[in-house]
């Protein structure tokens, strides 16, 4: 059986997303015969590698409402996150451009070590402040999940993956996804949004039982 998810790096709800179906997949009696596909899914294709404005700033404009009400939004989330063993510090998060990340997370599972590179990277960049769109820092980052800096430079001062990324794109667009995370279970059924444990607890066993 095989789940499609498409996410972005800086999306606070795919991280507690994917925790939630990890929930679920530990139950599941099948779960070895799960293999789960990570796509790519930018939030602000356009956005800068780096913006100088806060993640507070940054919600407060894009959804036209108080500085007060965007730091509400974060709490809220923040909270959510911390239900499932999550430690987001998003007054400290540095967003920015996620493309090149999204490539560097395809290089990693080209060498079977995107699921680490995946965790390691959201943890990052949620609990640790990581500047998501600055290559120096994404490939200081690579050695823990099993790709040194040099390679990582590399990899980010080419091209390569960048038509990857877009094909995880156009492939959302065939399935008319427009916000993350999403959950597509063999290539039948849609999940959107950070549902509940409960939740892909069932869609696991209809999926399984439809396979």
């Amino acid at each position: 059986m095989q789940i499609e998810i498409w996410s972005d790096v800086i999306c606070p709800w795919c991280y507690i997303g994917k925790r939630r179906l990890e929930k679920a997949l530990a139950k599941f009696p099948h779960s070895e015969s799960v293999q789960l596909v990570w796509r790519s899914f930018e939030l602000d294709p356009e956005s800068p590698a780096q913006y100088p404005e806060t993640l507070q700033e940054l919600l407060a404009k894009k959804y036209d409402v108080s500085p007060q009400e965007a730091a509400e939004m974060n709490a809220r989330v923040t909270e959510a996150a911390k239900e499932m063993g999550l430690a987001y510090r998003l007054a400290n998060a540095r967003p920015g451009n996620t493309f090149d990340a999204h490539r560097l997370l395809h290089f990693a599972a080209s060498r079977q070590l995107g699921d680490r590179a995946g965790e390691r990277m959201m943890q990052a960049y949620f609990s640790e402040s990581l500047p998501v769109g600055d290559h120096a820092a994404l490939a200081r980052l690579a050695p823990e999940f099993g790709i040194s800096e040099s390679d990582a430079l590399a990899l980010l001062g080419s091209s390569k993956y960048s038509d990857t990324v877009r094909a995880d794109e156009a492939r959302a667009a065939k399935f008319e996804i427009s916000g993350v995370p999403y959950f597509v279970f063999n290539e039948k059924t849609g999940i959107s949004g950070a549902q509940s444990v409960e939740v892909f607890t069932q869609a696991l066993q209809l999926a399984w039982e439809g396979s």
